[in-house]
């Protein structure tokens, strides 16, 4: 992680097709209605709350995971987040093996945003 990214709250990975936000610039990022936004946790944990509008697939849930992740649009962003960024950031792995090309991990997960 760069010095940069520390002072802002991003980071990409090597390929480019993921990149870390902080709270407020997934937040920013996602206020238009018009974004794919997934919740990668549990049921049990989804219905402990959630960021409004997000969709849950849960990613120890392997071929529902892939099957309703391919279901989104590949080429448009999709915004994800686990409960403390470890899952997501596998999830996210995922994603651009999938072919996503653009994917938002949320630093620091629900846990973050709550805070």
């Amino acid at each position: 992680m760069s010095l940069l990214s520390l002072l802002f709250g991003s980071s990409k990975s090597k390929s480019g097709a993921v990149e870390v936000l902080g709270k407020t610039s997934f937040k920013n990022a996602i206020a238009s209605t018009n974004v794919q936004l997934v919740d990668v946790r549990t049921a049990k944990e989804y219905n402990g709350g959630y960021i409004n509008n997000a969709i849950n697939i849960d990613f120890f849930k392997s071929s529902s995971f892939t099957q309703k992740f391919n279901e989104l649009d590949k080429d448009q962003p999709v915004y994800i987040y686990c409960r403390s960024g470890h899952r997501s950031a596998k999830a996210a792995a995922r994603l651009e093996i999938l072919g996503f090309n653009k994917i938002y991990d949320l630093q620091g997960g629900y846990l973050n945003w709550i805070k």
